[in-house]
């Protein structure tokens, strides 16, 4: 059966220090794998989509690959066309299957019945690829056993993300959102079940950012909840990540969106845009994450 990554927790610990070693010598150029010279790659987009569209198309293009873009228009995967059967028709025709969409279960659905690695680009649960890019940057700019990470926000897909990576290796996380909207309980239990990893989870923004090496947010509304926008403000908008709160931090810390950013929001101008943001330095590990993602499916 082909390995998937549906999400972090899909690896082991040595598994995913061994794809970030794997990244480096890829984005170096020390090493230029082509695992799909001759095959073809199917993308999935049932959401829109900038950087993880581009970074794949991209990406499987390096890879020797050639990239096949498919919208929930021409095949409604679970309506016009059972999951099952998708990923067995897609699977005699293609190489990899990567799939950006809302429910989950499309993702899983897909590894079990796919022949070929199945990666997920994003649901509404995790945002693995985004997660393990990001990781990929704190290192590249900071060197140190463990982070001080502070994510602001919405208790999202990335949030969990976030918890999927710290239950697998050590991460001093802390999670500043409102009582409202935490994160995914079944992720949060299994992270703090980590005795290496620290987990917090606070309604004070300032208690989260305290000594932090990273700052972290994203939208307070997620695609699909677009309906919840002035909601979720009412009740997230003093984790905003702006001047003040970021002077609460380490002198040096890096401040991380996943992008796209509501400038204004969940973040200001001033930030997203000053000497701590590292933003566009994560878009473009994007590209080479997920090269280096591709690869280990492939290859185990």
């Amino acid at each position: 059966m082909a390995r998937s990554f549906t999400e972090i927790a899909d690896c082991t610990a040595d598994e995913i220090f061994e794809i970030f070693e794997l990244c480096a010598k890829m984005k170096s150029g020390e090493i230029a794998p082509k695992p799909l010279a001759g095959k073809s790659a199917v993308c999935i987009f049932t959401k829109p989509s900038l950087r993880t569209r581009i970074s794949f198309e991209v990406g499987i293009n390096q890879l020797g690959g050639q990239s096949l873009y498919l919208t929930d228009k021409e095949i409604k995967i679970g309506v016009r066309e059972s999951v099952q059967d998708v990923a067995k028709v897609l699977s005699r025709m293609v190489g990899l299957i990567m799939i950006r969409t809302f429910a989950h279960s499309d993702v899983t659905g897909l590894a079990e019945h796919a022949t070929v690695p199945v990666i997920n680009g994003l649901t509404d649960l995790v945002h693995p690829c985004q997660i393990m890019g990001d990781y990929m940057t704190i290192m590249e700019h900071m060197k140190k056993d463990v982070y001080k990470i502070a994510y602001l926000g919405d208790g999202n897909n990335v949030c969990n993300s976030w918890l999927n990576l710290a239950s697998l290796i050590p991460i001093d996380l802390r999670i500043g959102t409102d009582k409202s909207t935490p994160p995914d309980k079944g992720m949060l239990d299994k992270a703090m079940q980590n005795k290496n990893s620290h987990i917090l989870l606070t309604d004070d923004p300032k208690e989260a950012v305290k000594d932090a090496d990273v700052i972290y947010t994203d939208v307070w509304a997620s695609m699909g909840q677009k309906d919840q926008k002035n909601e979720k403000q009412e009740v997230l908008h003093k984790f905003q990540v702006n001047a003040a709160l970021v002077s609460g931090a380490n002198p040096d810390c890096l401040v991380m969106h996943c992008l796209p950013a509501e400038r204004g929001r969940e973040i200001t101008d001033e930030v997203i845009d000053g000497p701590h943001s590292v933003v566009f330095d994560e878009a473009e590990n994007r590209l080479h994450i997920q090269k280096a993602i591709m690869t280990f499916m492939l290859e185990h």
